[in-house]
């Protein structure tokens, strides 16, 4: 019996309830591998949808050489759904990206670029420089995301002025540790990602991307933004307690 050869690139699409967004995001990322030259599969976490979700993605599949839709056992959140993704993926590198292509899958080379390189991790950055941004969000999301940001950066001492754009890159092998530790589920998981990345001491790089927000976003100003000022903290006290130990 032989096996696949292991892609280049993995593509992982956290998704929920995003039946009326998926299917146009996946012919653009088809599109866009087709002309990429990377050999490349594309993981679908279906998180516990109730809408047609999976049945979309599936639709899609004639269009890829290897797509694959995987389910959570129920609702666990985009963290949870990245984590699963990730820890099945094959590729050399692996790339995150929101299922509303927030970030459109063109700027993907400019991440891929960077972990080809010196690199283990490269995330877009929508602060970097926010002439990019073609939709901007409202004046109050804004700024919860600047104070979010300098809480963040005071907390676990990451320089990064945004850690929170859907849209991240690495180089797998090296970076599955900062998967298999993981421990936040919900949006507050890309500052541990981060302060894992530095804390095994991988190189990371933020990069400017275009951007546009999308009207349809699941984040809820009030119930997830309280849930991830939180897990800042829950963060650091993990790292206090030694739950988060390095490679020997």
């Amino acid at each position: 019996m032989t096996t696949a050869p292991a892609p280049d690139l993995s593509i992982i699409i956290p998704a929920y309830n995003e039946e009326a967004r998926l299917g146009d995001s996946l012919a653009r990322i088809a599109d866009w591998i087709n002309s990429s030259g990377f050999h490349t599969e594309v993981l679908v976490v279906d998180d516990g949808s109730t809408d047609r979700t999976a049945v979309v993605a599936e639709s899609l599949r004639p269009r890829f050489l290897n797509l694959r839709v995987i389910a959570n056992d129920a609702n666990r959140g985009k963290g949870f759904s990245v984590r699963h993704g990730m820890l099945q993926a094959r590729g050399r590198y692996a790339l995150f990206t929101d299922a509303d292509l927030s970030a459109p899958i063109d700027e993907a080379g400019k991440l891929l670029t960077a972990v080809q390189g010196d690199y283990d991790v490269a995330i877009g950055s929508r602060a970097l420089n926010r002439s990019l941004i073609s939709a901007r969000q409202s004046r109050f999301r804004e700024f919860a995301g600047i104070v979010f940001n300098t809480v963040v950066r005071l907390c676990l001492r990451l320089p990064f002025v945004d850690t929170q754009c859907g849209f991240k890159a690495f180089k797998r092998e090296p970076c599955k540790i900062i998967f298999e530790q993981q421990r936040i589920e919900r949006f507050g998981f890309d500052p541990e990602l981060l302060y894992l990345a530095r804390h095994h001491g991988l190189k990371a790089i933020e990069i400017p991307v275009r951007w546009a927000h999308s009207p349809g976003t699941k984040v809820s100003m009030l119930r997830d933004s309280l849930q991830m000022f939180q897990d800042v903290f829950i963060i650091r006290g993990n790292a206090l307690a030694g739950r988060y130990p390095k490679q020997r």
